[in-house]
């Protein structure tokens, strides 16, 4: 076992909610982040759930998560010693991570500017809500206001009524979605910025938007819009879509679910074949054996498919959810997945056999918790699984007594040539890299994507006799022809929107000539990456093994659903899959007795992109510094599960379950707190209101209606305990405005609104 990708990294981190995740995740990669807190403790130790309901800032809940492998000192940086210790610190450190408003740090002297001259390597890396310039940047935030100004809720939702009319509102995904998305997007270019440092001894300052993250994962969307002028449909627990597509969910007998998802147009024919055999052999195949559901073109049309599907929800209503009928469905190669709640992956052997989750002793408690541990596995950089998260002040003496100043940047190392730009332009952190990209679909071929837009060069392998679904006519441009020829398999929106600027080579690895060319690549290529099922190459004769005798530093990133080890290894996956089997998907939506709304996208696929590029960059930093490269065996799934480690923790601490809440805001106290409708057809603002100053600003602006001014509602606390009555007073009033220009009135006004 090796060391940490970030071994000799010191990170400190100066953050709240928006970029402690990055935070975490920079600490499981092995680097030394230091959390920097004020004399009052972080505003997170505040935010629950707490220990055995316990409120108290050492016993949070979502701190220990998100804080998890870090240590922790008290600094009062708005002093003039705090000052000068941060800047001490500075001087020995690699990078900063910050979530202050725009301009806050420079008021002290702390801005980059002036931190880069104490330390000309240091990375600066700045999450803020909407960047720090813009329109916008002077803008409240809130995960709520994220996801729906990032197109994530107007995608996320409950199906129309049958006259097309929506009488639900759209759905935020629980829990600090946003605050994900923009970690992972931002951990690839740290360690690019560590990268360049590598190549040229300079630092700098990476500006981080959440509300351009979370547009940015919304890309297939816009890719929709761009090539087709077409508005998706929110539709229960499945993806957004210019039509209504077949109900996915299939309640059981106790009232939960599974997902009965079809993969793709390619395989639609062929799964739909397998579900009808699977349902004749349990006798609820209904008129389903009829000869005129051999025929694929037959089975295809959309009316037919949702009788298929409406005949297999009725066949899931017979069982209890724990008889798992979704495992004979995925023993015929299908995509089912159970619809689980977070905590009920612990017990599942799989996990246990990845060592996806850890125990982690908690001295002050006197017993051990379950936490999250790796999203893939290294053998070279083992993902590291604790310490658990400092308490206030904990690492005060060693982190602040006997500094030394870090040195200057040492030379760009042989293993990774210096800038080759002639141009008088910067050169870019990776482009010496080559990438040989055998990934498909959004969740494989999105992450070398990043890597490209780094200076990484990409060549993508593909064969006519299987090709991507994505180029399966998915938004594709409305022409029969394109430069006089039939649009068959290039005119895919989202084909275009995730592969810009890979070059592509046609090879069938199912020949001999086929490998012996992909080897001969191999050997002038830095990474091979590939998200196949687990044994798909090596039916080829194609394994880590073999590609390091062709090249011995050569970095493997594979991703299939489950991962290579595992009891699931071999099950098939996708995004609604994976979100399914992880929580992802009944994390999100209202109450019983309505059922998860899911993923309005392909949420999954895309953070199993940003991991994918995290193994891929962290690897080529780790061969830069050793001149050895490694295999990763990711999956799919996985970062899902790195995405619900609170509720984990609040089974095992308070034996509480998730239970969904809607669009209420979860544990962080605020109301009122959802999305409202404004004038116009399916037009909506979301608001969220965390304290009294704030509850004032929104009742001005709302013109001062008599509720706003009712003794019911002048404390947080009260109003939340009368919520749903607030919340019906609240749209009785934005209904008559513009959701524009109400949510430029609010954020004047000082209210978090999108």
């Amino acid at each position: 076992m090796g060391q940490g990708f970030l071994a000799d990294i010191r990170v400190l981190e100066l953050a709240d909610e928006k970029a402690e995740f990055c935070g975490k995740l920079l600490a499981g990669a092995g680097a030394d982040v230091v959390k920097i807190e004020p004399p009052e403790g972080s505003s997170t130790r505040r935010i629950g759930p707490f220990y055995e309901d316990v409120e108290d800032p050492e016993r949070s809940l979502y701190f220990w998560h998100y804080n998890f492998g870090k240590r922790g000192i008290v600094l009062d940086i708005t002093t003039a010693e705090g000052q000068e210790r941060l800047r001490g610190l500075v001087s020995e450190s690699d990078v900063l991570l910050e979530s202050h408003p725009p301009g806050y740090l420079d008021s002290l002297g702390l801005g980059y500017e002036a931190l880069k001259e104490i330390n000309p390597g240091l990375v600066m890396t700045s999450i803020t809500p909407f960047g720090q310039t813009g329109p916008y940047r002077d803008w409240k935030g809130s995960d709520l206001v994220h996801l729906a100004m990032g197109g994530v809720m107007m995608v996320t939702g409950y199906d129309p009524t049958p006259e097309g009319e929506y009488d639900t509102p759209p759905v935020a995904p629980q829990m600090w979605h946003s605050s994900h998305i923009v970690g992972g997007q931002t951990y690839p270019a740290i360690v690019a910025a560590l990268l360049y440092r590598e190549r040229t001894g300079r630092g700098q300052h990476i500006d981080a938007s959440i509300h351009r993250a979370v547009n940015c994962n919304t890309g297939t969307d816009i890719a929709s819009w761009t090539f087709n002028r077409l508005e998706t449909m929110r539709q229960t627990a499945r993806y957004g879509a210019p039509q209504m597509v077949p109900e996915t969910l299939a309640q059981t007998k106790d009232g939960r679910h599974l997902l009965a998802f079809i993969s793709s147009e390619f395989r639609m024919g062929r799964e739909h074949k397998q579900w009808i055999e699977m349902l004749d052999k349990h006798d609820s195949a209904d008129d389903l054996t009829d000869p005129k559901y051999e025929d694929l073109e037959y089975v295809v049309r959309p009316e037919v498919s949702r009788h298929i599907h409406a005949v297999a929800r009725r066949w899931v209503s017979r069982y209890m959810f724990d008889r798992e009928v979704w495992r004979e469905a995925q023993s015929r190669r299908l995509h089912w997945a159970p619809v689980r709640k977070p905590e009920e992956n612990l017990a599942d052997p799989h996990w246990q056999q990845r060592k996806t989750f850890t125990e982690v002793y908690h001295e002050e408690l006197g017993r051990s918790l379950t936490y999250m541990g790796a999203p893939w596995l290294s053998e070279e950089c083992p993902w590291r699984t604790g310490p658990r998260a400092p308490r206030l002040g904990e690492h005060n003496a060693e982190v602040l007594s006997g500094s030394k100043p870090r040195p200057p940047a040492k030379a760009p190392p042989v293993s990774l040539p210096g800038p080759r730009s002639t141009n008088g332009e910067p050169p870019f952190a990776i482009e010496d890299v080559r990438i040989l990209d055998l990934a498909w679909v959004v969740a494989g071929a999105a992450g070398p994507r990043i890597l490209i837009a780094l200076g990484a060069e990409d060549i993508r392998v593909e064969w006519k006799g299987r090709l991507d679904s994505m180029r399966a006519g998915v938004m594709a441009a409305p022409k029969e022809e394109i430069d006089g020829k039939p649009a068959q398999v290039n005119p895919s929106g989202v084909f275009a929107d995730v592969n810009p600027g890979k070059r592509s080579i046609g090879l069938n690895l199912r020949t001999p000539k086929g490998v012996e060319l992909l080897k001969e690549l191999v050997r002038v290529c830095d990474v091979v990456v590939e998200n196949f099922t687990a044994r798909m190459l090596e039916r080829f004769g194609i394994t880590y093994d073999v590609l390091r005798s062709v090249n011995p530093s050569i970095i493997y990133v594979q991703q299939p659903g489950f991962g290579k080890r595992g009891l699931y290894a071999d099950f098939l996956s996708s995004a609604p899959v994976g979100e399914a089997f992880t929580g992802l998907t009944e994390q999100s939506g209202f109450p019983t007795p309505y059922p998860p709304a899911g993923w309005g996208y392909l949420y999954l696929d895309w953070s199993a992109s940003y991991y994918c590029a995290m193994g891929m960059l962290s690897a080529l930093y780790h061969r830069a510094k050793t001149g050895r490269g490694q295999y990763i065996d990711g999956s799919l799934a996985e970062p899902g599960l790195y995405l619900t480690g609170t509720a984990i923790l609040d089974s095992q601490a308070n034996g509480r379950s998730w239970e969904r809440i809607g669009n209420r805001s979860p544990y962080k106290p605020a109301s009122p707190h959802g999305a409202y409708r404004c004038r116009g057809e399916d037009r909506w603002i979301a608001i969220a209101v965390f304290t009294d100053d704030e509850w004032r600003a929104l009742g001005s602006v709302l013109g001062e209606p008599p509720w706003s001014r009712d003794d019911k509602f002048a404390s947080l606390s009260s109003r939340m305990r009368h919520a749903p009555e607030l919340d019906a007073l609240v749209q009785s009033a934005t209904q008559e405005w513009d959701p524009f220009e109400l949510m430029e009135r609010l954020q004047a006004a000082g209210v978090a609104a999108g």
